[in-house]
C-alpha cells in the first residue's frame, strides 16, 4: 500500500490542494453576500456578521485540535472526516431556513481549518525529502489564493444567482476532495497513539474563542464594555490554566516545550505579526476602493480619494495578490531547501512591509494598488509558505499537525487584531459632514502601520534559525523517529 501509495506524489499534492481551495475559498465567498443574507433572512447587521465570525471561530479551535488528532489516529482518516464535516456544512448552509440555522452550518464549515496542518503532515510524511519545501509551499499559498478568487467569484454568483449557490459551489470541490483522499491518498505510517487530552482542549477552546469574540465585538460593543473586560478575563483565565495543565499531564494536546522551542516560538511570534500586516492591508484594500460608492450626492464632492468600485471590482484589484502569492508559495520552498526557510520568510515580510509603505504613499490611481496588490502576495507567499516549512522541520514529524496548527491560530489572532486596529483608525478619522465616512489620513495610518509591522517581522525571522546551528537542531529533532 505504502509503496503504491508512494508512486502518485504529484496526484495526492494536487488532491491536498484542491481541499485547501475549497476552504480557502470558503472564508471569503460570504463576504459580498452578507446585504443579500440580511435581507433575504430578516436579520440585523450584528447576527449576519457572525456568519463569519463563527466560522473563524471554529477554525481556530478545530485546526489544532483536529491536527493533534491527526497525529493520534492517522492524517489521511483526519483529513477525510474534516472534508466530510466541510461538507455537511456547505450543504446546510445552502439550505438554511434562518440565520440561526445558516450561522450553525457555518460553524460546522470551520473545522475544515485542520486542512492545512493535516496536509502538511501528509506532506512531510509521504514526500521524499527534496519535494516536502515546495509541497508545503503550494499547500501555504492556496490558503491566501483565497482571498482574490473567492471574492471575485462571489459576487460573480451574487450578482446573477441566488446566495445559495455560494455554498452548493462551495459543496463540490470538498465531495470530490474527500472521495479522492479516501482513493488515492496513503494513510500516515507516523502515528502517536495516547488518551486524549480533553482537559487541555477544552481549557484552550473556552480561551481561544472568549479573546476572539473579545477583538471581533470591541468595535461594536465598546472596548471598555461590560462585555469585553469579562471575555478578557475569561480568555486570560483559561489560557494561564491550559498551559500549567499542559505542563502537568502526561499526554498533553500541544507540548508546551515544543512551542518554547526557538524556531517553533521566534516563527510563530513572526505569524502574530504577518497575521497583523497581512490581514490589515487585504481589510483595507477593498473598502479604499469602494469608496465613495454609496454615499450621498451632496457629501460625494467632500471624498477626494477611492474609485467608486462595486463589490466585485474590489475582488478584482485582489486578484494581482493571488496571482503572485499561487507562484511565490512553491518558489519559497525552493529557496527553503537550498538555504534556510527563514530567509524566504525575513524577504516574503520585506515585500510586505515594502507594498504596504507603497500603499500609504501612493494611492491616487489603479495602478498605483494593483502594483503593490502583486508584490503584497509574492510577500505572503513567501511568509506563509516558509512558516510551515520551519514548523514542519523543527518538530518531531509526530508533532507537525499540532505544531502548524497553533501556527495558523498565531496568524489568526495576528489578523484579527490587525482588521480592528484597521477599523479602529479609519474610525478616528473621518470627513465632518459625512456621518463618519473614513478620511485618506486614516488609510495612510493604517497602511504605514501594517510596513513598520511587517518589517519588525522581517527582523524577527532572520532570528528564527541561526545558521551554524541549523543542522545541528536537525539531528536532535530527528533522533526521535526512530522510536516513533
Amino acid at each position: 500500500m505504502m509503496a503504491e501509495g508512494r508512486q502518485h506524489y504529484n496526484v495526492t499534492l494536487a488532491i491536498l490542494t484542491l481541499g485547501g481551495t475549497a476552504y480557502a475559498l470558503q472564508q471569503t465567498m460570504v463576504i459580498p453576500a452578507l446585504p443579500a443574507l440580511q435581507r433575504d433572512l430578516h436579520t440585523t447587521t450584528t447576527w449576519v456578521t457572525w456568519v463569519l465570525t463563527v466560522f473563524l471561530l471554529v477554525a481556530s479551535v478545530a485546526t489544532p485540535v483536529l491536527g493533534k488528532l491527526g497525529d493520534q489516529y492517522g492524517k489521511e482518516r483526519l483529513l477525510t472526516i474534516t472534508l466530510l464535516c466541510s461538507l455537511a456544512g456547505c450543504v446546510g448552509a445552502a439550505l438554511a431556513w434562518n440565520i440561526w440555522s445558516l450561522i450553525a452550518f457555518r460553524a460546522v464549515q470551520g473545522a475544515g481549518g485542520a486542512i492545512f496542518p493535516l496536509s502538511f503532515g501528509i506532506i512531510r510524511d509521504e514526500f521524499p525529502r527534496e519535494k516536502v519545501t515546495v509541497g508545503i509551499g503550494l499547500i501555504s499559498a492556496v490558503f491566501g489564493v483565497g482571498g482574490g478568487f473567492g471574492i471575485v467569484l462571489a459576487g460573480l454568483i451574487v450578482d446573477h444567482a441566488t446566495w445559495r449557490w455560494l455554498f452548493i459551489a462551495g459543496a463540490v470541490p470538498y465531495a470530490v476532495a474527500g472521495v479522492l483522499v479516501r482513493r488515492f491518498v496513503p494513510e500516515s505510517p507516523i502515528k502517536t497513539p495516547s488518551r486524549v487530552d480533553v482537559l487541555g482542549a477544552t481549557l484552550m477552546s473556552i480561551g481561544l474563542i472568549a479573546m476572539l469574540v473579545a477583538l471581533t465585538e470591541g468595535e461594536s460593543w465598546g472596548w471598555s464594555s461590560g462585555r469585553i473586560a469579562t471575555l478578557a478575563l475569561v480568555a486570560v483565565a483559561f489560557l494561564l490554566a491550559w498551559g500549567f495543565a499542559e505542563l502537568r499531564v502526561p499526554e498533553p494536546m500541544v507540548d508546551m516545550r515544543m512551542l518554547a522551542h526557538r524556531p517553533v516560538l521566534l516563527t510563530n511570534v513572526t505569524g502574530i505579526i504577518a497575521g497583523f500586516a497581512m490581514f490589515g492591508s487585504f481589510v483595507l484594500v477593498p473598502n479604499f476602493v469602494e469608496t465613495p460608492k454609496g454615499l450621498p450626492d451632496s457629501v460625494r464632492h467632500l471624498v477626494d480619494y477611492g474609485f467608486d468600485a462595486s463589490a466585485t471590482k474590489a475582488g478584482l484589484y485582489l486578484l494581482p495578490s493571488s496571482f503572485t502569492l499561487l507562484f511565490a508559495g512553491p518558489l519559497a520552498g525552493l529557496i527553503a531547501r537550498r538555504t534556510s526557510g527563514k530567509w524566504p520568510l525575513a524577504l516574503g515580510m520585506l515585500l510586505t512591509a515594502i507594498a504596504a509603505a507603497s500603499l500609504a504613499l501612493w494611492n491616487d490611481r489603479s495602478w498605483e494598488i494593483l502594483i503593490p496588490m502583486a508584490v503584497l502576495g509574492a510577500g505572503i507567499g513567501f511568509a506563509l509558505a516558509s512558516m510551515a516549512t520551519l514548523i514542519t522541520e523543527a518538530v518531531r514529524p509526530s508533532e507537525t499537525g499540532v505544531a502548524t496548527g497553533m501556527n495558523t491560530v498565531m496568524r489568526t489572532v495576528g489578523g484579527v487584531v490587525g482588521g480592528q486596529v484597521g477599523a479602529a483608525l479609519l474610525s478616528a478619522h473621518t470627513l465632518p459632514g459625512t456621518g463618519g465616512v473614513p478620511s485618506v489620513t486614516g488609510f495612510t495610518v493604517a497602511f504605514a502601520i501594517s510596513a513598520v509591522a511587517a518589517t519588525i517581522g522581517a527582523g524577527v525571522a532572520v532570528f528564527v534559525t541561526p545558521p551554524r546551528l541549523r543542522r545541528r537542531e536537525r539531528l536532535v529533532v530527528a533522533t526521535p523517529e526512530a522510536g516513533d
